[in-house]
């Protein structure tokens, strides 16, 4: 099961915030980053948190429509959650939709654009293909280091090298695009490729994720042609 810690930074302990609204932004942070819906006493055994306090801040966060309750009892990430990711980006959003369809379209997978924010990606659009039998679900609002992940890894090549900097960084600035496994939800693939505007700065990734069988190699170039039609239109 994911660990609270390794998607949120540090928990408030010094008085310098909230700390119930710290609480419940991790524990947001800890089902969403989940693979599957998670139960109260699992989340409280995740977040070291007592179950009585976990199960007042799920049902606070599901009465605002950010988590979700399954008819088994377990929670899962709200479509709350979308509406507010809606609004991040509103430039970024309506200039990457009509590639991003497109992109959908022509490799039948659920293609996304993350946005840096700090030392994290946060996924801002998705865009699920409208033909094929079977792909990802993915939701926006989902936030994960830039050090883990190929939308990550993407934004991190698509800057100056940086000292210290994983492997796959520099094999991503070599090729123009970057490829995990399993790094921010458990056995899914993801392709991504950064997104480069004319100032140079490389702030966002697209991307594509999916489950089985794939052809980076014929992927890579697919995206590496939508980061560049995006960054245009940024321009």
């Amino acid at each position: 099961m994911t660990t609270i810690d390794a998607v949120f930074p540090e928990p408030v302990v010094d008085g310098s915030g909230s700390r119930t609204l710290d609480r419940g932004l991790r524990l947001l942070s800890l089902v969403c980053a989940s693979p599957v819906p998670l139960s109260v006493a699992e989340i409280a055994t995740a977040s070291g948190l007592h179950r009585s306090i976990c199960y007042r801040l799920v049902r606070t966060l599901a009465h605002h429509d950010l988590l979700e309750r399954d008819p088994d009892g377990r929670y899962g990430a709200g479509g709350g959650l979308a509406v507010l990711a809606g609004r991040l980006e509103p430039r970024l959003q309506a200039a990457a939709r009509p590639h991003l369809e497109r992109l959908a379209e022509q490799t039948g997978m659920t293609a996304f654009v993350v946005a840096a924010h700090g030392e994290d990606a946060v996924t801002v659009l998705v865009l699920e293909p409208q033909t094929g039998l079977a792909h990802v679900s993915y939701r926006p609002g989902g936030r994960h280091r830039l050090e883990v992940g190929a939308p990550g890894l993407a934004i991190l090549a698509g800057r100056p090298e940086a000292a210290g900097e994983r492997p796959e960084v520099t094999r991503a600035r070599t090729r123009g695009w970057a490829t995990s496994v399993g790094e921010v939800i458990p056995g899914y693939h993801a392709v991504a490729a950064p997104v480069v505007e004319a100032d140079g700065q490389c702030r966002h990734a697209v991307a594509v994720v999916y489950a089985g069988e794939g052809d980076p190699a014929r992927l890579g170039p697919a995206l590496v042609d939508t980061a560049r039609r995006i960054a245009a239109d940024l321009a």
